[in-house]
């Protein structure tokens, strides 16, 4: 059995957080994609594919994203 459990009678410290999460239609909004063919080094695919694995994500999406984050920080 596990141990029992003992409650302390300390004052609980609360805080209000704001809301941060963007709307649902947000969430569902897909961004049009178009497919490529792209040659990448061999050291490069492994290293997003042993990321992806540690994620529980596809390596594919990580590259996306990595490229989508460049063209973010261009564009600022």
């Amino acid at each position: 059995m596990s141990a029992k459990i003992k409650y302390s009678d300390e004052p609980i410290e609360a805080r209000v957080i704001h809301d941060f999460l963007p709307p649902p239609e947000e969430l569902a909004f897909r961004e049009e994609g178009v497919k490529v063919t792209i040659a990448l080094s061999k050291k490069s695919v492994e290293f997003f594919k042993t990321e992806a694995a540690k994620h529980h994500t596809q390596y594919q999406r990580m590259i996306r994203r990595l490229v989508d984050s460049y063209v973010e920080a261009c564009n600022k």
